[in-house]
């Protein structure tokens, strides 16, 4: 099998040699992947059954580091202040405990309200009604004194602090300041006209594991028994709405040429986000154990970190993987916006592809340097 597309800068080659040698060996392999380097593309590769370069899928949780993109403008613009508290733009979320959560704690994961009893029907996820039910929930631990991946409430959260901060939908502001403005082929809710070419995202769930006890921590975070998590995109109610959590869809491309827009600029333009935005956004607030998995994990405001069991990039690297092992991520120490999309859900742990193909755009980009 070979690539179907195939864009690869001088001093690149080595991408595309370790991209071609997972379709050797494995005829189902299915992927698209994009780099930027100073703001020009390097790679555009697409290969695998049904993976064309005009294909988009789901991204799952690398959604999450598309919305915090608008979260990141509302506080370069002055209307959304990390330091204040989330009550203060939201004074119905001041219960429980709640009341002194600051918002880079609540957008690290560390609000304790990873779900609800009952979950969340996928109509509700978008709305203020979600948010209401949210925002009068009893944390599972004391705000602000640990941390456990919320799965899908932290793009509850978002959408909400936009709303009150700004005063419209986190997905419209995307869609008007980012999408649309830098030619982004990445939807927090996709058109009708797109549809054609969406591609589902397969997967396989273990029978062993496919219970999930809806009041255990684990079930709050799935949203169990509501929902299964690994179908959201594939439903196509949920890509329409764009949920900022896990119903994003787009290409590798789109991934990419966002994470480069934000902090290099694209083709001789300037980045989105200046460069105190960036420091803010991207600084690492959580590491350690996460009281959601088990599992260590770090997290900036809202985007992931790299860290040893998700070496993606330098210490200054920040971006958000997606449960089918899609990544997304800017690499300012190397000028890097990166982006991949397996249509085959994978294991996205080290030594994923995901981060293999990382490694080799990182050594290619100080090789040129």
């Amino acid at each position: 099998m070979q690539t179907t597309q195939c864009h690869v800068a001088p001093g690149y080659e080595n991408v595309l040699e370790l991209f071609e040698s997972f379709l050797a060996r494995d005829p189902q392999y299915s992927a698209q992947l994009a780099a930027y380097h100073h703001g020009k593309q390097v790679v555009a590769l697409a290969g695998g059954p049904d993976m064309d370069e005009g294909a988009i899928t789901g991204a799952y949780s690398c959604s999450k580091g598309v919305a915090a993109m608008v979260v990141a403008l509302l506080v370069q613009d002055g209307l959304l202040d990390l330091d204040a508290r989330v009550a203060h733009y939201w004074p119905e979320f001041a219960v429980h405990g709640k009341d002194r959560l600051l918002v880079r704690e609540a957008l690290s994961h560390q609000a304790g309200i990873m779900g609800v009893e009952g979950g969340f029907a996928l109509d509700e996820f978008t709305t203020p009604g979600a948010a209401a039910r949210l925002a009068a929930a009893r944390p599972s631990w004391q705000p602000g004194r640990q941390f456990g991946y919320h799965a899908l409430t932290i793009g509850i959260i978002m959408e909400e602090l936009c709303r009150r901060a700004a005063g419209e939908s986190l997905q419209d502001i995307y869609d008007r300041r980012i999408r649309t403005a830098l030619e982004i082929d990445f939807y927090l809710g996709l058109p009708e006209e797109l549809e054609p070419r969406y591609r589902d995202v397969l997967y396989t769930i273990d029978p062993q594991q496919a219970w999930v006890d809806p009041l255990s921590m684990d079930g709050l975070n799935s949203n169990a028994p509501v929902s299964t998590i690994m179908e959201l995109p594939n439903v196509r109610r949920v890509r329409r709405a764009g949920m900022s959590a896990a119903g994003g869809v787009g290409s590798a491309e789109g991934l990419a040429r966002l994470y480069a827009a934000a902090t290099t600029g694209v083709n001789g333009g300037e980045g989105f986000l200046a460069p105190g935005t960036v420091e803010l956004m991207s600084r690492e607030q959580v590491w350690g154990l996460d009281r959601s998995s088990g599992l260590d994990n770090a997290f900036a405001v809202v985007f992931m970190k790299p860290h040893p069991s998700r070496n993606f990039g330098s210490h200054r690297a920040f971006g958000h993987e997606g449960a089918n092992a899609a990544l997304g991520f800017a690499d300012p120490a190397y000028g890097l916006g990166f982006g991949y999309i397996p249509r085959r859900a994978e294991d996205g742990r080290t030594p994923g592809k995901a981060h293999q193909l990382a490694a080799a755009v990182r050594r290619s980009a100080a090789a040129l340097s």
